[in-house]
């Protein structure tokens, strides 16, 4: 009996032994970062930065509907380590050379490889399947563990109902509040922000092509990631007839051909809320383009939808006709404006049909006629009606000189809907087309692998100004969206109002639509928020009223070569210093507390630069378009005073 219970001693304890996870720590190059991961019965990883960890041991799975579970009590069979730096040259992008620098471990288990990458800035993983043949994924486990529930949280709820979550238009303002305070059964699409161990926390993805995007869910003081089901049963309808909406859906969330590396989940960690603005990890993880796009050619946009196609002082009825069109196109030509915008209207409406032209308007006379004179004209499209006729489309408005499309009401993030872009992507760049996504998602890399993606919209932006009520905080959303969603990539914001509404003046009016806050929180919004392809949301007969303002925004650049940030908190203030050649614009947002701060460009060598400024005028607070535009020189100190009125902004640049 004593040698039968000493066998079984022995064998519990070889099998304790068997089962006791294994370690692997990755730092960053400076070692500002630290990923822990445990491999067991579970894998987790973990995220360290400095002494402080900032996200707990957290799971990661995949499960595919036979039954397989990556995750789940599997072996490391090798693991291999690869450290990289190097410079990338960037195209249409916020940096024209972005300076790549990781630590990278692979582990690999049988059917997956599990990827990690630790930046100084951040961290990510993805899975990467080793399945041969085709496969589906009922489920993946992506888990982020904080240190506390009480840790602070900027949400960006889904705005549709909660039996319908999965479709949305993407435009949310955040919800500040404890992770724990999460709303029950809500989810919130990416990016979401959060403070950790006080370091700030943004959590996004990249390298999103064929999978459905990633949304979160919280409890206590865990978020889970949730992924839209795959689509069984789709019906047109929706915003006039241009929309598939899905009535059923299937038990799995993606299914594949062949196995393709999944979604990168990342991780930013910033010891200072101005770090995050600065960070290229969306960017860098994306794959590479694999082609010239020297061709894309980014620039500001006379925008029609926005104000109503409200001109005046004009000999003709201003509308959706040629006369309106051909006003546009020479506004845009005599300010070096690089493009005209024919938004909804141009086509037969509730048709879904990109070749019933309304009679009002000849598209092929109105290409002409903008090329003649240096301006560009792109295409509004219905995402069904582009869907359908995709390289028809391209190919027959390709050929008589438009540039590309503005496609729109996509409002879902599923695995087919997510592939939709890559196809869109792929068949404009064929053409030579550019395209903006409106209805959509957070950019996921794609901008960077089709540079012909030159936009996203994705944002609360300007356009809710026609309708929003009085409640609506369009102010102290602008000072939020550079530290979270204009992280993940540019964000068609639209911004360029002429009438500006000062605290308590605003009120919706849909034909002749204000902003929130100051002219000047308008101007410096071209210089804060990052958009290869921006618009001039405003009347051209309101920006004509204005000479000044007009001259700046029609001058500044829409890519840049170095991007600064010089200070700010998310929901108070921002200021961003940006390089184009020789020229440097810096661009000051501020929320509704009147503020003066001040900024040092010692390290940027601007001392006894000129520099030109517009600046909230003494009235500002009460008229929300008085102003100041003045000249100057930057001081031998290097460091500028600025103040800005409740609302406001201020932005100025050094030749």
């Amino acid at each position: 009996m004593k040698r039968i219970a000493v066998t079984v001693c022995l064998l519990a304890l070889s099998v304790v032994a068997y089962s006791r996870p294994k370690s692997y720590v990755l730092n960053s190059p400076e070692g500002i970062i630290s990923v822990s991961v445990e491999v067991g019965e579970k894998i987790t990883w973990s995220i360290g930065s400095g002494s402080e960890t900032v996200i707990l041991p957290s799971r990661i799975g995949l499960e595919l509907s036979d039954g397989t579970a990556f995750g789940k009590a599997s072996k490391v069979s090798k693991t291999k380590r690869l450290s990289v730096s190097k410079n990338v040259p960037a195209a249409v992008y916020k940096s024209s050379l972005v300076f790549d620098r990781y630590n990278a471990l692979t582990l690999s288990f049988k059917g997956f490889d599990l990827e990690f990458r630790a930046y100084d800035e951040g961290a990510a993983y993805r899975i990467v399947p080793k399945v041969k043949g085709g496969f589906s994924v009922k489920q993946e486990t992506a888990q982020f563990v904080f240190p506390s529930g009480n840790c602070r949280a900027w949400i960006p709820y889904v705005n549709s109902t909660p039996d319908n979550q999965f479709s949305s238009s993407f435009e949310s303002q955040y919800t500040e509040s404890a992770v724990s305070a999460w709303k029950k059964g809500l989810l919130a699409f990416l990016p979401v922000a959060a403070e950790s161990s006080g370091k700030k926390v943004l959590i996004t993805e990249s390298g999103l092509y064929n999978y459905p995007g990633m949304y979160l869910t919280g409890e206590d003081n865990v978020l889970n990631g949730v992924f839209a089901p795959y689509p069984k049963t789709l019906v047109q309808g929706g915003h006039n007839m241009l929309e598939m909406l899905v009535t059923e859906r299937e038990d799995y969330i993606a299914k594949f051909d062949k196995a393709e590396p999944l979604p990168w989940r990342i991780v930013l960690v910033a010891s200072d809320d101005k770090d995050l603005l600065s960070s290229d990890m969306p960017w860098l993880l994306a794959e590479e383009p694999g082609d010239d796009y020297s061709w894309v050619r980014p620039g500001k946009v006379a925008w029609d939808w926005w104000n109503d196609w409200n001109v005046y002082n004009v000999p003709f009825k201003a509308g959706i006709n040629n006369e309106t069109y051909k006003y546009y196109i020479d506004f845009a030509s005599k300010h070096g404006i690089e493009y005209v915008i024919l938004d909804e209207g141009w086509a037969v409406n509730l048709q879904a049909d990109l070749f019933q032209v309304v009679p009002e308007i000849d598209l092929e006379m109105l290409a002409k006629y903008a090329d003649s004179r240096g301006v560009s004209l792109i295409l509004w499209a219905g995402y069904k009606a582009f869907e359908k006729d995709m390289e028809k489309a391209c190919l027959e408005y390709a050929s008589i000189g438009i540039k590309g499309f503005k496609v729109d009401f996509m409002n879902r993030d599923d695995q087919p809907m997510v592939e939709f872009y890559t196809k869109a992507a792929k068949m404009t760049a064929k053409y030579g087309l550019l395209i903006d996504f409106h209805g959509a998602f957070k950019p996921a890399g794609l901008q960077r692998t089709y540079p012909n993606v030159i936009n996203f919209e994705g944002v609360y932006g300007l356009e809710n100004m026609k309708w929003a009520p009085e409640s609506v905080d369009q102010v102290t959303y602008d000072v939020t969206i550079p530290f979270i969603r204009n992280v993940a990539g540019p964000m068609d914001y639209t911004q360029g109002a002429m009438n500006n509404a000062a605290k308590g003046s605003y009120r919706p009016v849909y034909s002749e639509p204000m902003s929130q806050g100051t002219r000047c929180h308008q101007l410096a919004e071209y210089t804060v928020f990052f958009a290869p392809l921006t618009m001039l949301c405003d009347s051209p007969s309101n920006y004509m009223s204005d000479p000044e303002s007009l001259c700046f925004i029609s001058e500044i650049p829409t890519v840049w070569d170095s991007t600064d940030p010089l200070d700010g908190k998310i929901g108070e203030y921002v200021a961003v210093l940006r390089r184009s050649g020789t020229d440097w614009y810096i661009g000051v947002l501020n929320n509704w507390e009147e503020r003066t701060i001040q900024l040092n460009l010692h390290e940027f060598g601007l001392w006894s630069k000129s520099i030109e400024i517009f600046e909230d005028g003494p009235n500002a607070n009460k008229a929300g378009r008085d102003y100041v535009h003045r000249f100057d020189t930057v001081p031998d100190n290097s460091i500028i005073t600025v103040h800005m009125a409740s609302g406001g902004g201020w932005t100025a640049r050094i030749h």
